[in-house]
């Protein structure tokens, strides 16, 4: 049974996925201070810095924001300014929060808003239509592709021109038509946010994300989740309200644990998972372990024979602790969040059969992970470069202390 756990635990929301009894996804939230990741307000420039082609924009009072002139060569102007205009000091722009602030690092902006939904993400940064790569069926995407053009004609405007749609892997299970109507759902939202910005004050918020919660909700992949359990009134509330804005067949399985005695982090150990999932040092069923270190550029996993004392050959011996270590590093890559660049040492093998057997295992378990997974190649020094796409912090960053706004 897979079942979605959120409950409070040391004065943070934590988010679990338990899969046949085991947490193989964990997530923490602030309560008091929860992310602005997803946010989208009207914003003033307060300064340009050209030498670093990017300008400085303040959403809050005091709370600036980095926004990027690479990559953002067209801007929302809150008055409906040409896109292409050149960006000056004091303009209103609508910018939403693409990554949030990490400890004295300010909050990444962008003018390339994304309106995300369970079969479709609408964004304004993109042209164009596109698919899931989980999603084969050639002749199902040119059908879906055709009515999809149709309607990106009458969709609402961003900077770039015709809104963008992406099609997510829930669309293909969904139907065709369930996924139009969700684009016509977000597109409704889009367009009256943007044209109820030009009566709006500056720094103001246009649009609030759900907490981030709902997104592991949200991103999970159709009939995959038995049971949704909490045992907090104010989520089962946000939750119940996020089901219904936008429809799932999950609301018959969202349970209140009732408890006060026995709460749900006990129940299901998540303290002791936690534990587990920080610590630097994994253990595999064989006796074998790894190291998981990670550094501000990469990060780097070490894959040990540790304890192991089977009675196969040395060949032999390294090759099934490879293969364990394969499927353990793909499930820690979800469970503690690491992404970005990820080098892995396994134990070196002499027979190319045996690294490319390595290679398709390892490739196949990642190829399960929710978000993009990419397992490159094996380099001259027989180190595996895998890169998994940034959606949010790491859990060791999501559970330490608050260090507060970073104001410019």
């Amino acid at each position: 049974m897979n079942k979605l756990i959120i409950t409070e635990m040391q004065g943070k929301i934590f988010t679990a996925w338990l899969s046949e009894g085991r947490v193989v996804q964990l997530s923490a939230e602030e309560k008091e201070k929860p992310s602005i990741l997803g946010h989208i307000y009207i914003g003033k420039v307060k300064n340009i810095v050209k030498n670093i082609g990017a300008a400085f924009v303040e959403i809050e009072e005091g709370y600036i924001g980095y926004y990027s002139l690479t990559e953002n060569k067209k801007h929302l102007f809150s008055n409906g300014s040409d896109p292409s205009s050149p960006l000056r000091a004091g303009d209103e722009i609508i910018v939403q929060v693409a990554r949030d602030s990490v400890k004295t690092k300010a909050p990444v902006l962008t003018s390339n808003l994304n309106f995300t939904g369970r079969l479709c993400v609408l964004t304004t940064g993109k042209n164009m239509v596109g698919f899931s790569t989980k999603i084969t069926d050639s002749v199902w995407k040119a059908q879906v592709r055709e009515r999809l053009e149709t309607m990106r004609n009458s969709s609402f405007l961003g900077p770039t021109g015709r809104v963008g749609i992406i099609v997510r892997t829930n669309a293909y299970e969904a139907g065709e038509e369930a996924l139009l109507k969700e684009v016509r759902m977000l597109s409704e939202k889009g367009s009256s946010l943007i044209q109820n910005a030009a009566y709006r004050t500056c720094k103001t918020q246009l649009d609030q994300a759900y907490p981030a919660y709902t997104a592991a909700l949200r991103d999970s992949y159709m009939g995959e989740t038995d049971e949704i359990v909490t045992d907090n009134r104010q989520i089962l509330d946000t939750l119940m309200e996020y089901m219904k804005e936008l429809p799932t067949e999950d609301i018959p399985k969202l349970k209140f644990y009732e408890d006060a005695a026995f709460p749900l982090c006990k129940l299901y150990s998540l303290e002791t998972a936690l534990e587990r999932a920080l610590s630097p040092r994994v253990w595999l069923k064989s006796g074998g372990y790894l190291v998981i270190e990670p550094t501000e550029a990469l990060t780097v996993i070490d894959v040990n024979t540790g304890k192991y004392s089977g009675k196969k050959t040395p060949e032999e011996t390294i090759f099934k602790i490879n293969l364990e270590a394969a499927e353990e590093v793909a499930g820690q890559l979800r469970l503690r969040n690491i992404s970005g660049i990820i080098i892995v040492d396994f134990i070196d093998m002499d027979k190319e059969e045996k690294r490319e057997a390595l290679l398709k295992r390892l490739r196949e378990f990642c190829g399960r992970d929710h978000v993009k997974t990419t397992v490159v190649d094996i380099t001259s020094l027989n180190l595996v470069e895998i890169t998994r796409k940034k959606v949010k912090r790491p859990l060791y960053e999501q559970v330490e202390k608050k260090q507060g706004r970073a104001v410019t």
